[in-house]
């Protein structure tokens, strides 16, 4: 017993360790991440419907999506902006490591006749020969890579990119680090929680990383049979570390915003968003 509660309270290293298939591809947790998704009021693992709606009318305007624009959404989900992307025109491809919430999009591109092709991978992985006017990840999926990551993923939109081709994404301000604080809960589930539908005892360590301005969530559920740990680490930057990501991987920085939904920037901002051009 001692020796598990060693494990569950150990800190790792920042980014040393990674559950990107266990969390979103684990048959029961996916369809609860589903769920969140499609709620139209729920902040958690996608926006409101409301500010999807706002946000993705701004988009269509601010990088002129129109008929034949090439899109690829990185970490689509179950496809909340390709459906508003293709609904203006676009022809887009929507890349997500989850099997549930790519087949809910598919489901939906279906029955709505809309030129979306979902490819359900990891997006590292992601290769083609086609070039895109537009490359975008939304929701701030951008903070939960390490640095070698972020490294990879921008080379990777700048080659997927045509020549005047546009990158945007949101991320968290190092404001919102500065808010949060490191915390330990502890619950017992007898049935059909969040993370299971059998009984478990859940806990959650939070811990920050002062000097690289990290947080990680770490989820550990212990079962009758089996023991899980999830991983939830987010990376929280300056408008400096922001803009250096991009610059020194050969994009020219247009735009810093607040939010996706084009409120300016201010220094107290929680978040930020940034729109980027190949050099």
């Amino acid at each position: 017993m001692f020796s598990i509660l060693k494990q569950i309270t150990s800190r790792p290293k920042p980014f040393e360790v990674y559950s990107p298939e266990i969390l979103w591809d684990d048959e029961y947790v996916s369809k609860q991440i589903l769920g969140l998704h499609l709620d139209p009021t729920v902040e958690m693992v996608s926006r409101s419907f409301k500010f999807i709606n706002r946000s993705a009318a701004w988009l269509v305007s601010r990088l002129n999506i129109s008929k034949g624009t090439l899109i690829a959404d990185f970490g689509c989900g179950p496809g909340l902006y390709a459906t508003r992307f293709a609904e203006q025109g676009a022809a887009v491809t929507g890349i997500d490591i989850s099997r549930r919430s790519i087949e809910y999009a598919r489901k939906t591109a279906v029955e709505k006749k809309l030129n979306i092709e979902y490819i359900c991978q990891n997006y590292f992985n992601f290769k083609t020969y086609k070039k895109f006017d537009l490359v975008c990840m939304i929701f701030c999926d951008f903070c939960s890579l390490s640095p070698a990551q972020r490294k990879k993923i921008l080379q990777k939109f700048y080659n997927l990119l045509t020549d005047n081709g546009a990158v945007t994404l949101d991320v968290y301000s190092i404001n919102q680090f500065y808010q949060r604080k490191e915390y330990c809960n502890y619950e017992h589930v007898q049935q059909k929680g969040f993370w299971s539908a059998d009984e478990y005892f859940g806990f959650l360590n939070t811990f920050k990383y002062e000097a690289e301005k990290v947080v990680l969530d770490k989820y550990t559920l212990i079962e009758k049979n089996r023991i899980r740990t999830f991983y939830n680490w987010l990376q929280f930057f300056s408008k400096k570390s922001l803009f250096k990501s991009f610059t020194e991987n050969g994009f020219k920085v247009e735009s810093i915003y607040a939010d996706l939904a084009g409120l300016p920037y201010t220094n107290g901002a929680l978040e930020m968003a940034v729109v980027a051009r190949k050099r």
